[in-house]
């Protein structure tokens, strides 16, 4: 791609040629995707954003969002296998967290940068 030629010429230098081999990484910009659609439903980012703060069981977190424990299971599954989200278990009881990992420190940072900046009475 080094010799592209552009349709109109606005004096691109050299970077454009390094923009477009990251452009062709289709593949990279699937990953993104695939975590974006994630936190792409409200109560995903809902639990998210709560499993940032603490760690908690299915039925708290159920109570904390007025849902019902089946449907909390439903969103926390995809969060779980994106690896936004880890779980433990002690005894019965499984217990869910953010995982602590540069991805998921950075969504969280995001959300609430978002929330800061559209939601002015927090």
């Amino acid at each position: 791609m080094d010799n592209m030629k552009l349709p109109h010429q606005h004096g691109e230098g050299p970077q454009t040629a390094l923009i477009q081999k990251q452009l062709d990484r289709v593949d990279y910009f699937q990953t993104v995707a695939e975590v974006f659609k994630q936190l792409g439903d409200t109560t995903r980012i809902r639990i998210f954003w709560l499993l940032c703060h603490q760690e908690e069981c299915v039925l708290n977190i159920s109570a904390m969002l007025y849902m019902s424990s089946p449907a909390v299971s439903h969103h926390l599954r995809p969060l779980k296998n994106s690896g936004l989200i880890v779980c433990r278990r002690e005894g019965k009881e499984v217990y869910y967290r953010a995982a602590d990992t540069e991805q998921g420190r950075l969504l969280h940072q995001m959300i609430e940068q978002v929330m800061e900046i559209t939601c002015p009475e927090l």
